[in-house]
């Protein structure tokens, strides 16, 4: 027998065995506390089986609903095709989170097979002219049907998806609609595989200790046991995860080995290499432009923003516009100080990209006896999450207990469980803090289970903090830096929009809201991170557990618009960069590297200062769903600066304001218009004003 008929056979026998009822835990109810994944329990092999048995279970249920000989009605059709797919969502769920937070060579190749196959039972059911006709009986007739907000958008939501989905398409576009879904799902997972490999590929090992000149000792000795780890036992290894490169960017005083380690970071997928990018980004860039065409839209922006609250690219523009000019200017200055610092220490080089961390921390400890080394032992990780937590139950009542005998996928998480004030459940949090090579970069949120009622029960959620913090060294704890304690709130927010939804259906649940309203939720408790009263509760020495004192915390204010210029340039510049490749209305990009410095070049991007996210490392839209969405965090930021002014105007824990955020933004998920639920809110459009001076921005 050949060897390809052996591997089929095998596959096949594989896949028979663990469809058998009680060995794959995906085909029956959980059987943990809280119905959580049973991650002791699942294993690779199990992950296609329950793949393929979910979309089979699905197709089922799809069927019964067009042989139904019912007229189509909301509850028959619907909401029928909405509690569609329990199985198919399970399994997904759970893969699609460990792809992120804990892979591996096997999980990449399932990845891989089973991205068609998803496609194209995506693309069955949303070209399906017989359920799309049933959709449409619906959807022509909710005038007559009283529908509440939430079962209206229900109803406009799913037919919206058949039509963006192609349903009106004749067959012949149908069928290239499917090959370039099919193409783009694996080309969206080779990009981001390969920015995995890139991260975990550098390393820049020190042997010599006075190349570890001007680094914290803590941080050295955190190094170093990097450096055991990695088979370099008595040397220092640095990384690109930014625990490790930030830092030494910021204290390294080996100028030459800041601009390797700097130039490894921003060449990611841009080294000609097998993990190059720059072919995949374009193709993706031409299959989104033809999809958008086939649609009827001019570009992909134009198909994106029609579900956001900017709807179109010119508002989108005109925003970025707006806020360009002025953040430029202050980065500019920003700029000529640091260069000046480099002056003063006796040098005549120009300020490079490398060096703007290292001397913004110079200038930030002269002008305000300030930095990051200051502030990291009253940043232990423990604390941090519980001062997270003590706003919230503040806030709304809610309690955080940490539950040791909920299964996990990797000894680093910790979970607890989520309770009213009154004691009863409300959800499921799972948090993942350090970095690993299993792991990608960055911070997020995301759930295992949404949030929803079925047969009148809540179905409460399960949802997941992943970041990549400091790690422990020694006996010394985790200490986060300033940015990391933002981080941590911010994601904290993402996760409190799943755990306090109260939506009926799970595609309204929770973060399932339009792209540029979603980080209104996390940004909006950066706010409370920094505020004196706030710092007084969670800010302890670690070693001594005295409080921050008041005069650091006035420290902390005075500086809190320092380098702004620098970072809104750096957010706003990557923005403007995904807006240009997905205004393109003819994809015929020859250099990537050539397109982005057009781009850069275009809104006066000064050298001093590269793109947040290059092109060829640019996960948020190449491998996840910030396809012209970047602006989103600054649109938010908009929102969430605003926002928080009713807190300022009333109190910082005012309960009255907190539940009108709770129940207006936070509970209803996508269940209305999020500008109708903001209004409803604040009583008011946003204003741009608090944002403007929150970043130094004004005059």
């Amino acid at each position: 027998m050949k060897k390809a008929a052996v591997l089929s056979l095998l596959i096949f026998s594989i896949i028979v065995f663990c469809s058998r009822p009680g060995k794959n835990p995906f085909f029956s109810e959980y059987d943990t506390s809280f119905q959580t994944p049973p991650f002791t329990q699942i294993k690779e092999s199990h992950f296609m089986p329950a793949f393929i048995e979910g979309m089979k279970q699905q197709k089922e249920e799809i069927e019964q609903i067009i042989a139904n000989p019912a007229e189509a009605n909301l509850k028959n059709t619907i909401e029928a095709l909405e509690y569609s797919g329990e199985l198919l969502t399970r399994v997904q769920n759970v893969f699609y989170n460990l792809t992120s937070a804990s892979t591996n060579d096997e999980i990449q190749q399932i990845s891989r097979q089973v991205a068609p196959l998803l496609s194209k039972h995506q693309d069955d059911i949303l070209l399906n002219e017989k359920l799309f006709q049933r959709v449409k009986t619906v959807y022509r007739k909710k005038d007559e049907l009283n529908l509440t907000p939430e079962q209206g958008r229900l109803l406009e939501e799913y037919y919206k998806d058949f039509v963006r989905g192609g349903a009106n398409l004749p067959h012949e576009s149908q069928t290239e609609l499917r090959e370039i879904n099919k193409e783009l799902s694996l080309l969206s997972i080779q990009f981001g595989e390969n920015v995995l490999k890139e991260d975990n590929s550098f390393e820049l090992v020190i042997e010599k200790e006075t190349d570890l000149a001007g680094l914290p000792a803590a941080f050295v000795a955190a190094v170093a046991e990097t450096g055991v780890e990695k088979g370099y036992a008595g040397k220092w290894v640095f990384t690109l995860h930014k625990p490790s490169m930030m830092p030494f960017l910021q204290y390294s005083d080996k100028r030459d080995l800041r601009e390797k380690i700097f130039r490894a970071y921003i060449n990611r997928g841009n080294n000609e290499n097998e993990y190059d990018n720059k072919k995949i980004l374009t193709r993706m860039v031409a299959l989104r432009v033809r999809k958008a065409n086939l649609l009827g839209y001019k570009t992909h922006a134009d198909f994106v923003l029609e579900e956001n609250m900017a709807g179109h690219p010119d508002a989108v523009y005109n925003l970025l516009g707006r806020l360009w000019n002025p953040a430029l200017e202050k980065a500019k200055r920003e700029a000529a100080v640091l260069q000046e610092m480099i002056r003063k220490e006796g040098h005549s080089f120009k300020l490079q990209p490398w060096d703007w961390w290292y001397y913004t921390e110079k200038v930030k400890k002269e002008k305000y006896q300030l930095d990051d080394e200051t502030l990291r032992p009253y940043f232990k990780l423990d604390n941090v999450r519980e001062g997270a937590f003590m706003v919230a139950n503040k806030l709304w009542g809610i309690r955080f207990e940490e539950r040791k005998g909920i299964p996990v996928y990797h000894p680093e998480v910790k979970v607890f469980e989520v309770k009213e004030a009154d004691g009863s459940h409300l959800g499921i949090l799972y948090a993942d803090y350090h970095p690993r090579a299993s792991k990608r970069g960055g911070a997020w949120m995301n759930a295992y289970r949404k949030q929803y009622v079925k047969n009148g029960e809540n179905i409460t959620p399960i949802v997941t903090n992943v970041f990549n913090f400091t790690r422990p060294a020694g006996e010394t704890p985790s200490l986060l830096s300033w940015d990391e304690v933002s981080t941590l709130f911010h994601e904290f927010g993402h996760a409190l929009h799943g755990l306090l939804s109260n939506s009926t259906y799970p595609s309204l649940s929770g973060t399932d809201v339009p792209r540029d309203f979603v980080e209104l939720p996390s940004q909006i408790m950066e706010n409370w991170a920094s505020e004196p009263k706030v710092l007084k509760m969670y800010a302890r020495h670690y070693q001594t557990g005295e409080p921050i004192p008041s005069e650091l915390i006035s420290k902390i204010e005075k500086s809190a618009k320092f380098n702004k210029g620098f970072e809104t340039v750096e957010l706003l510049a990557a923005s403007f960069l995904d807006m240009d490749w997905h205004t393109l209305r003819v994809p015929d990009v020859k250099d990537v590297i050539e397109f982005e410095n057009n781009s850069m070049n275009k809104i006066g991007l000064i050298p001093e200062i590269v793109v947040r996210y290059r092109s060829p490392y640019f996960r948020h839209i190449f491998a996840g769903g910030y396809s012209s969405g970047y602006y989103s965090y600054i649109w938010a930021e908009v929102l969430d600066a605003d926002a928080y002014q009713a807190f300022r105007e009333t109190s910082l824990f005012d309960l009255k304001t907190a539940k009108s955020f709770r129940e207006n933004i936070l509970a209803r998920g996508g269940t209305e218009d999020p500008m109708v639920l903001y209004k409803r809110f604040r009583g008011a459009d946003p204003s741009i004003e608090p944002l403007l001076e929150r970043r130094g921005l004004k005059n």
